[in-house]
């Protein structure tokens, strides 16, 4: 696979750059370099009429010959439009030996930079690289969000750049600037510059400034689900405040995808529990959410699934709550519904099953509260949450209960995630199964008639492992 192209805006103001050509292509070339503030020479036996006017009005200067390595010796950029392959083949093989970058027009391989295609709005650029391989793409993009991007965002990115210094001095933490822009934006200060009221657009600002700098500078939590792994799964609200977010108290069994969708800046800790290992306490989580809130920060506590199913999100915001921090919550798709979608088991059927249980039966103390009679009970499902240490236990009761022994299972091992596995078999095999498989958290366990679907309607990674369901088992709906 070929490395991505690294990202970059130079700063040319006063370097040389060279343009070897001398046609209608150079002349565009030419063009934007004289607008980034370059010195540009133009080596070429002749120039077209634009470019010669530009060289009697002394903007740029003229090499009338053909090209010659020493061209590049005092240049910080050159450029290869001549039309002619051997030639600027030659320029960019001069280059590579002087280590000074060179684009070859229309050829990516033979360039050691690429010009992107690009989107202006005043100081504020957007560049779009397809890494020369595609460049009628970037081309298509850049004119679709040329329709997208308002022209006061200009003026915008202006009277930032011309106030920075104020904004800093007045907001000196880089959190408190951040919830700064992100209120100005929301504000009425963009629509004030599109109307081309520069002055109203300037005392708004100053005025959100003056706000910002005097209040109480107090933060505010998120509880966010991520969900089960898949980074699509996230929700487009969990999306955004991950990308407001200041700090980051992750679970352990986030996604790594799902992190790197956060801002790069954000703080992130790993406040991740585990079946006897503890890494962090839920006080001190708690602990740490008030410590950075009260600090001004953007907290985002995001969990796996959703931290209102068996995620102990209601302690969290009691917690918050007690001690008048302000507080949101985004849901996530539960383990439950991502494990049974990705492996093709609807965990309601009108046939087989009427009803859904979510429990947890992953020690001894919680599965002494379950209602066992209940659970035993025919024509439902049973989702188990944290249970891969408990599954005899829950096997045994279940059996003691009356369930029956063929009752058809489903272990989703990394569900929604690329190494998903699924184990199935039979109720009275669960435990042996199990281990014979090394089936590891996190995984859920399906139980009920509808788990049998798993052989027949999965889709998402390889074919379900381990014994054949029942023969009783439902494997389509019935007649």
């Amino acid at each position: 696979m070929t490395a991505p192209l690294f990202p970059l805006f130079a700063d040319l103001r006063g370097r040389l750059v060279l343009v070897v050509g001398g046609g209608a292509v150079a002349r565009r070339k030419v063009a934007a370099l004289l607008d980034a503030g370059a010195r540009v020479r133009v080596g070429a036996p002749e120039l077209d009429p634009t470019l010669q006017a530009l060289h009697e009005d002394g903007r740029i200067e003229h090499v009338a010959a053909r090209f010659e390595p020493q061209w590049l010796d005092a240049a910080w950029l050159a450029i290869a439009a001549t039309g002619d392959d051997v030639v600027n083949r030659a320029v960019a093989a001069a280059g590579e030996a002087r280590r000074v970058w060179v684009n070859v027009v229309d050829d990516a391989q033979a360039s050691s930079f690429q010009v992107p295609a690009r989107i202006e709005r005043g100081p504020l650029q957007v560049a779009i690289s397809s890494g020369g391989g595609a460049p009628m793409l970037a081309r298509h993009l850049r004119e679709k969000l040329e329709t997208e991007l308002d022209e006061s965002l200009g003026a915008l990115a202006g009277l930032l750049s011309r106030l920075r210094h104020r904004i800093r001095t007045r907001l000196p933490h880089l959190s408190a600037r951040r919830r700064f822009f992100d209120q100005l934006l929301a504000g009425p200060v963009p629509g004030l510059l599109r109307r081309g009221d520069h002055v109203g657009a300037e005392q708004e600002l100053l005025t959100a400034l003056a706000r910002a700098a005097h209040g109480t500078g107090r933060g505010r939590v998120a509880l966010v689900g991520a969900g089960p792994g898949d980074a699509g799964l996230l929700t487009l609200r969990g999306l955004r405040l991950l990308n407001e977010a200041d700090v980051i108290l992750h679970d352990r069994l986030v996604s790594r995808d799902v992190l790197e969708l956060a801002r790069r800046d954000a703080e992130r800790i790993e406040v991740g529990k585990q079946a006897g290992n503890h890494h962090t306490t839920q006080d001190g989580i708690h602990a740490l959410m008030l410590e950075h809130a009260r600090a001004g920060k953007r907290v985002v506590r995001l969990k796996g699934g959703d931290g209102f199913v068996f995620g102990r999100g209601g302690e969290e915001l009691e917690f918050l709550h007690a001690h008048g921090i302000c507080f949101e919550v985004v849901p996530g798709i539960t383990a439950a519904l991502a494990c049974g979608a990705y492996a093709g088991i609807p965990l309601t059927h009108r046939d087989h099953a009427q009803s859904l249980r979510l429990l947890t039966a992953h020690c001894k103390d919680s599965a002494d509260t379950l209602d066992w009679p209940a659970l035993a009970a025919e024509r439902q499902t049973l989702a188990v949450y944290m249970g891969v240490a408990g599954l005899q236990r829950l096997r045994d009761n279940l059996l003691a209960h009356g369930k029956p022994a063929t009752t058809p299972f489903a272990l989703v091992e990394n569900g929604s995630r690329p190494e998903q596995r699924v184990i199935v078999g039979s109720l009275d095999d669960l435990p042996e199964l199990a281990r014979a498989h090394a089936v590891q958290s996190p995984a859920l366990l399906i139980l009920g008639e509808v788990a049998a679907l798993a052989t027949s309607l999965h889709w998402f990674g390889a074919a379900p492992l381990g014994a054949t369901p029942s023969a009783g088992a439902p494997l389509a709906r019935a007649a």
